[in-house]
C-alpha cells in the first residue's frame, strides 16, 4: 500500500529580488484545519503591471495542505513532474479570481477541488495595484458546496469579486488569456466567431467588445424594425384597398334585387339543363352500344372462315412433311449406291497403279543390272592393274609395334581424363542439388515474408501501396528508411507475438520509421500530400535505445515467473529497436507466465512494476498523486493478427551466402570440365591420327593377298548378274493388256455410277420443291394464327366495351329518371300540371307546365351548364359584393378609415426610429470596424512573423460573408507547416497535435505583443510538439514574455528540453511533490544559507 502524498513546495529563485522581504517559514502556516492567517499587503510598485499576481496561497486544494507560490512579474515558468500539482496552481488562480470550475474541465462542483478527506479549502490570491494590493480569498465548504468570499479580509460577495478582477481587465473565461491543461484542444476547437470574442476582450480597448455588442444589438434591432416596417405597409395597403372595393360595393347597392331574382330563375332552369344534357349523353351511349353489338357480332362471324383455312394449312403441311420423308430416303439410298460405284472405280485404279508401278520396278532392275555389270568388269580391271604394280611388302613390324605402344599410352590418359570428367560432373549434380535446396529455402522465406504484406495489403492497403512506392524510390533519401514495423519485427517464437501487438497500437506498427526528418517530410509529401494515402510515420531517436539495459535485471525477476523483456522476443532493424524502446520502454516490460499472474498481487507490491503481462492478462499499475495508493488495471490479451508470421533474416541472409559460395563452387567446376573436354578432345585427335596411320601400315602390309582376294570375288559376283537376264518385252506386253481389261471395266462402271448421279440430283431438286412448298404453307399458316389471334383480341377487346357501354346506358337511365323528379321538385311542378307551348321552345323535353311564380321564361335565359353556371358565378358574386353594404358594413367602412389614419402615423413614426438607428449603426461600426482591422493586422504582422522564424507560414485575417452581419465577423487563423502545402484554417482535424499547439501558442504569443490584460497562463501547450518547434516557440516565449512593460506569464511544463536560452526577467518555480517532502512551515531559505555556510567553515582545509 503506498502512502499518501503529504505536501507539496514551490520555490521561486527570484522571491529575493523582489521587494517581498519576508521569511518564507513565518508565512507558509504549518499543517492543520485552521485557516491560514493574516499576511501583509504586498505595497510595491516595482516592474509588476496593474493586476499581476504577486501572491498565491492554497490550504487543502487538491494535491496541497498549505503551499504558497510567489511568481514573478515577467515570465514564469512552473515546471514539475505529471501528477505533482502544476495544474492545481492553475486551478487555483482560476477559482481565486471567482471563475467557474466548469471551466477547468475537471469537475462542475467546486466541492471536488478541496483534497480528499478535507471539508474544507482556501484559495489566497494578492493582486498588484499601485493604489495597493488587493487580496482575494475564496473559503470552500465541501458539504455545502458553497463558496465565502473576501476582500482584504472582509467578507464579500462573489459579484462584488467579480467586479473588481473585471475592473482590472482579468477573464479567467478568455481563452486568449487563461488556457488550461485541459482546454488546450479546445482553442483549435473555437470558431471563428468565438476566437474575435476572446480576443476582443483579451487586448481590444474596453469599448472595442461593447461596440461590436451594441452593433449586434443595432442591427437586430434594424431587422426588427425592417420587418415591422413591411408588415404595417402591407398591412395597411391592404386596408385602403379593402376599403375602396367597399366603397363602390355601397355605390352600386340598389342594384341587388335585379340580380338576386335573375338568381332565382337560373337556379329554378338548371336542374332541366341538366337533365337534357344526361338524356342527350344516354341517347349518344345507346347508339354507340347498339354498333359496338353489331361490330362484336361481324368480329365473330369473321373469325369463322380463318379457322378453316387454318385446319386445311395443317393438313397440306402433314402432307408435304411425309413427302419430304420419303425424298430423303431415296436420297439417301441413291447416295449409298453412288458411294459403291465410286469405291469400286476407285479399286480398279488402284490395280492399275499396282500395274505399272511392278513394270517400273522390274525396269529398273534391270538398268541396275547392266549398270552393276560395267562397273564390275571396270573394277576388276583395275585390280588387276594395280596387282602388276604391287611390290613386295618390306618388314613393317616393328613401325607397327612402337604405333601400338604409343596407343596404349594414350588411352591410359584418356581414361584417367574420361574418370575426372565423370567425377567433376558427380560433382556438379550434387552442388546442382545443394543450390536447389538453397532456393527452395529461400522460396519459403519469400512465401512467409508474402504472407505478412498480403495481411498488410488486406488491412491498410494505403500503408501496403505507400511500401510499394518506398521500394522503387528509395534512392529519394538520404538515411535509412524502414518499412512498416509489422513487416520489420521478427518474432523468435510465433506464440508470443500476441504480447508484442497488445503492446504497441495498430497505428505504430503500421508506421514507416526514419533516421532523419527531411526524409520523412519528404516522404509525407509525396504518398500524403500528392498520393492522398492515409499513413503513418516516425522518426527514430538520434541516440540508439536499442542496446539500452532494463532498469532491472531479468534474474531478479524470475522468481516471480518472469522468463523474458518484450524486446527479447523478437529481431528488429535497429532504428525501429530503437524507437519501441524509447517510446514504448519495450525493455522494461517483462513478460511472465501462469506462475505470474498467481502471483500478481504480490508482484505488484514488491517490484513496483508499471507494465506487467502474464500468460494471457496485461496488467497496468499506476500510483495515485493524491493518495500514494497503488492502482492496478488488467485486460485480456488480444489473439495476435499481425506477426504470427515469422522470418528469420539471419538464417535467410546465411542461406544467400551458401547460395553464393554453391554458385562459385560450380563455376569452378565447369571451368575444370571445360578444361578436361579439351584435353579429352586433344588426345582423341591424337588416338585417331595413330590408328590411321597404323591401318595404313597394315593395309600395306596385306594389300597383295588383299587385291587377289578381291578380284577373284569380283569375278564370281560378274557371273552370276550376266546369268540373271529378264525379257522386259514380254512385262511390258502383259502390263498393256492387263491395263486395257481393266479400263473397259471402269467405263462401264462410270456410265453407271453418272446414271445414279442424275437420280440423285433429280431427288434433290424434288425434296428443295417440297421443302419450299412446306414453308410457304407455315407462313401462310402463321399469318392465319396471327390474323386469328388479332381478331380474337380485339373481339375481347369489344365484348369488353360493350359490357362498359351497357352498364353506363343503365347508369344513365337511371340518372335521367332522377333528375327528371328533382327538376320538377325544383319547379314545384305536379304530376298532371304541364308548361303552355311558347315556354317549350329552348328546353322541348321539359313536360308541358309552368310555374305561374317566375318572373321569367326559361327561353330567354342561357341554354347550356356552363353558360349558366357562369351566369349564376356571376351575379352572385355581384350579389354578394352588394350584401356588405347594409348599417354594419358602413360602420366597420369608418372604422377601417380611422384605422388606416393611425397606421400611417405609427408607420412614420417607425421609419424614424428605423433611420435613427441606421445613423447609430454607421457611427459605431466605424469606431469599432475600423480599430479592429488595425488590430488584427497588428496580430497578423507578429503571428506572420513568428511563423516566418519557423521556416512555416501563418496569417490572421478578419473574416466575414456578408458585411451588415455583425454576429457572423470572425478572426480566421491560417497555417502552413510544409512548403509543398497550401495555408490551412486551423481546425481540430486538419492539422496534428502538435501543429495546433504550436499555432496556439504563436497567435498567444502574437496577443502578448498587443498585450493589455495583467496576466496570460497556458498550462503544458508544449505536449505534441516536436523537439525543433519547441524549442523555437520557448525561445519565442522568453523574448516576448521578458521585455519590458509587458504583461505577467505563466507557462506551466512537466518537462524541457536541454539548452534552452533563458532571461534575466524568468522566474523558475519548481514544484515537488511526495511523502518525503520536508514541512512547509520548516521551509526556510535563509536558514538553509546560514546552515551551508556553518557546514563549509567547519570542513577542514584539504
Amino acid at each position: 500500500m503506498a502512502t499518501p502524498s503529504k505536501k507539496t513546495s514551490t520555490t521561486s529563485p527570484q522571491a529575493s529580488k523582489r521587494a517581498l522581504p519576508r521569511d518564507p517559514s513565518s508565512e507558509v502556516p504549518s499543517k492543520r484545519k485552521n485557516p491560514a492567517p493574516q499576511l501583509p499587503l504586498v505595497q510595491s510598485s516595482g516592474p509588476f503591471v496593474e493586476g499581476s499576481i504577486v501572491r498565491i496561497s492554497m490550504e487543502n486544494f487538491l494535491t496541497y495542505d498549505i503551499c504558497e507560490v510567489s511568481p514573478g512579474p515577467h515570465l514564469n515558468m512552473i515546471i514539475g513532474a505529471n501528477g505533482t500539482g502544476k495544474s492545481s496552481i492553475v486551478c487555483a488562480i482560476c477559482l481565486g479570481l471567482a471563475g467557474k470550475p466548469a471551466f477547468m474541465g475537471r469537475a462542475d462542483k467546486v466541492g471536488f477541488f478541496v483534497k480528499r478527506g478535507c471539508s474544507r479549502g482556501m484559495v489566497e490570491i494578492e493582486l498588484f495595484r499601485a493604489s495597493g494590493n488587493l487580496v482575494i480569498t475564496r473559503e470552500i465548504d465541501v458539504a455545502k458546496n458553497q463558496s465565502f468570499w473576501f476582500i482584504n479580509k472582509k467578507s464579500t460577495t462573489q459579484k462584488v469579486v467579480e467586479e473588481q478582477v473585471a475592473a482590472l481587465n482579468i477573464q479567467v473565461g478568455n481563452l486568449c488569456q487563461f488556457l488550461p491543461q485541459d482546454k488546450v484542444g479546445e482553442f483549435a476547437k473555437l470558431s471563428k466567431i468565438e476566437l474575435l470574442e476572446a480576443t476582443e476582450k483579451s487586448i481590444g480597448p474596453p469599448e472595442m467588445h461593447r461596440y461590436h455588442c451594441e452593433l449586434k444589438n443595432f442591427r437586430e434591432k434594424e431587422k426588427q424594425l425592417e420587418t415591422s416596417c413591411k408588415e404595417k405597409t402591407e398591412y395597411l395597403q391592404k386596408m385602403v384597398q379593402r376599403n375602396e372595393r367597399y366603397k363602390q360595393d355601397v355605390e352600386r347597392f340598389y342594384e341587388r334585387k335585379r340580380h338576386l331574382d335573375l338568381i332565382e330563375m337560373l337556379e329554378a332552369k338548371r336542374p332541366w339543363v341538366e337533365y337534357e344534357n344526361v338524356r342527350q349523353e344516354y341517347e349518344e351511349v345507346k347508339l354507340v352500344r347498339d354498333r359496338v353489338k353489331e361490330e362484336v357480332r361481324k368480329l365473330k362471324e369473321g373469325q369463322i372462315p380463318i379457322t378453316r383455312r387454318i385446319e386445311e394449312m395443317e393438313n397440306e403441311r402433314h402432307n408435304l412433311e411425309a413427302r419430304i420423308k420419303e425424298k430423303a430416303t431415296d436420297i439417301k439410298e441413291a447416295s449409298q449406291k453412288c458411294k459403291q460405284k465410286q469405291d469400286v472405280i476407285e479399286r480398279k485404279d488402284k490395280h492399275i497403279e499396282e500395274i505399272q508401278q511392278a513394270l517400273t520396278v522390274k525396269q529398273n532392275e534391270e538398268l541396275d543390272r547392266q549398270r552393276r555389270i560395267s562397273n564390275t568388269r571396270k573394277m576388276i580391271e583395275d585390280l588387276q592393274n594395280e596387282l602388276k604394280t604391287t611390290e613386295n611388302c618390306e618388314n613393317l613390324q616393328p613401325q607397327i609395334d612402337a604405333i601400338t605402344n604409343d596407343l596404349r599410352r594414350i588411352q591410359d590418359e584418356k581414361a584417367l581424363c574420361e574418370g575426372e570428367i565423370i567425377d567433376k560432373r558427380r560433382e556438379r549434380e550434387t552442388l546442382e542439388k545443394e543450390k536447389k535446396s538453397v532456393d527452395d529455402h529461400i522460396v519459403r522465406f519469400d512465401n512467409l515474408m508474402n504472407q505478412k504484406e498480403d495481411k498488410l495489403r488486406q488491412r491498410f492497403r494505403d500503408t501496403y501501396d505507400a511500401v510499394l512506392w518506398l521500394r522503387s524510390n528509395r534512392d529519394k533519401f538520404k538515411q535509412r528508411v524502414c518499412e512498416p514495423i509489422m513487416l520489420t519485427i521478427n518474432m523468435k517464437d510465433n506464440k508470443n507475438a500476441k504480447y508484442i501487438e497488445n503492446h504497441i497500437p495498430s497505428n505504430d506498427l503500421r508506421a514507416f520509421v526514419f533516421e532523419s526528418q527531411e526524409d520523412m517530410e519528404v516522404f509525407l509529401k509525396e504518398v500524403r500530400d500528392n498520393k492522398k494515402l492515409r499513413v503513418n510515420a516516425v522518426i527514430a531517436p538520434k541516440s540508439s535505445y536499442a542496446d539500452k539495459a532494463p532498469s532491472r535485471s531479468l534474474n531478479e525477476l524470475k522468481q516471480y515467473g518472469f522468463f523474458s523483456y518484450l524486446r527479447e522476443l523478437f529481431d528488429a532493424p535497429d532504428p525501429v529497436m530503437s524507437y519501441l524502446c524509447c517510446q514504448y520502454h519495450i525493455h522494461e516490460v517483462p513478460v511472465g507466465t501462469e506462475k505470474t499472474r498467481e502471483r500478481i498481487e504480490r508482484v505488484i507490491q514488491e517490484t513496483r512494476l508499471k507494465q506487467i503481462y502474464t500468460a494471457e492478462e496485461k496488467y497496468v499499475v499506476k500510483t495515485s498523486f493524491y493518495s500514494n495508493k497503488i492502482i492496478s488495471s488488467n485486460t485480456s490479451l488480444k489473439v495476435a493478427q499481425f506477426l504470427t508470421v515469422t522470418v528469420d533474416l539471419e538464417q535467410r541472409r546465411h542461406l544467400e551466402e551458401q547460395l553464393k559460395e554453391i554458385s562459385r563452387k560450380l563455376q569452378a567446376v565447369d571451368s575444370r570440365l571445360i578444361a578436361l573436354r579439351e584435353t579429352s578432345k586433344h588426345l582423341e585427335h591424337k588416338d585417331n591420327e595413330l590408328r590411321q596411320k597404323k591401318k595404313e601400315l597394315l593395309e600395306r602390309k596385306t594389300k597383295k593377298r588383299q587385291l587377289e582376294q578381291k578380284i577373284s570375288s569380283k569375278l564370281g559376283s560378274l557371273k552370276l548378274m550376266e546369268q540373271d537376264t529378264c525379257n522386259l518385252e514380254e512385262e511390258e506386253r502383259k502390263a498393256s493388256t492387263k491395263i486395257k481389261e481393266i479400263n473397259v471395266q471402269k467405263a462401264k462402271l462410270v456410265t453407271e455410277l453418272t446414271n445414279l448421279i442424275k437420280i440423285c440430283t433429280s431427288l434433290h431438286i424434288q425434296k428443295v420443291d417440297l421443302i419450299l412448298q412446306n414453308t410457304t404453307v407455315i407462313s401462310e399458316k402463321n399469318k392465319l394464327e396471327s390474323d386469328y389471334m388479332a381478331a380474337s383480341s380485339q373481339l375481347r377487346l369489344t365484348e369488353q366495351h360493350f359490357i362498359e357501354l351497357d352498364e353506363n346506358r343503365q347508369r344513365l337511365l337511371q340518372k335521367c329518371k332522377e333528375l327528371m323528379k328533382r327538376a320538377r321538385q325544383v319547379c314545384n311542378l305536379g304530376a298532371e300540371q304541364t308548361l303552355p307551348q311558347e315556354y317549350q321552345t329552348q328546353v322541348p323535353t321539359i313536360p308541358n307546365g309552368h310555374n305561374s311564380s317566375l318572373p321569367m321564361v326559361f327561353q330567354d335565359l342561357p341554354n347550356t351548364l356552363d353558360e349558366i353556371d357562369a351566369l349564376l358565378t356571376e351575379e352572385r358574386s355581384r350579389a354578394s359584393c352588394f350584401t356588405g353594404l347594409n348599417p354594419t358594413i358602413v360602420q366597420e367602412y369608418t372604422k377601417r378609415e380611422e384605422e388606416i389614419e393611425q397606421l400611417t402615423e405609427e408607420l412614420k413614426g417607425k421609419k424614424v426610429e428605423l433611420d435613427q438607428y441606421r445613423e447609430n449603426i454607421s457611427q459605431v461600426k466605424e469606431r469599432w470596424l475600423n480599430p479592429l482591422k488595425e488590430l488584427v493586422e497588428k496580430i497578423n504582422e507578429k503571428f506572420s512573423n513568428f511563423f516566418s522564424s519557423m521556416q512555416c507560414a501563418g496569417e490572421v485575417d478578419l473574416h466575414t460573408e456578408n458585411e451588415e452581419d455583425y454576429d457572423k465577423y470572425g478572426i480566421r487563423i491560417r497555417v502552413k507547416f510544409r512548403s509543398s502545402t497550401q495555408l490551412h484554417e486551423l481546425t481540430p482535424h486538419h492539422q496534428s497535435g502538435g501543429e495546433r499547439s504550436v499555432s496556439t501558442m504563436l497567435y498567444l504569443m502574437a496577443l502578448q505583443e498587443l498585450n493589455r490584460c495583467p496576466f496570460r497562463v497556458v498550462d503544458e501547450i508544449n505536449q505534441g510538439m516536436d523537439p525543433i518547434n519547441e524549442r523555437r516557440v520557448f525561445e519565442m516565449v522568453v523574448n516576448t514574455a521578458c521585455k519590458e512593460n509587458t504583461s505577467q506569464y505563466f507557462f506551466i511544463t512537466p518537462k524541457l528540453l536541454q539548452n534552452l536560452p533563458y532571461s534575466e526577467k524568468m522566474t523558475v518555480l519548481f514544484v515537488y511533490n511526495g511523502p518525503h517532502m520536508l514541512e512547509p512551515n520548516r521551509w526556510n531559505l535563509k536558514a538553509f544559507q546560514r546552515r551551508r555556510r556553518r557546514i563549509t567553515f567547519t570542513q577542514p582545509s584539504q
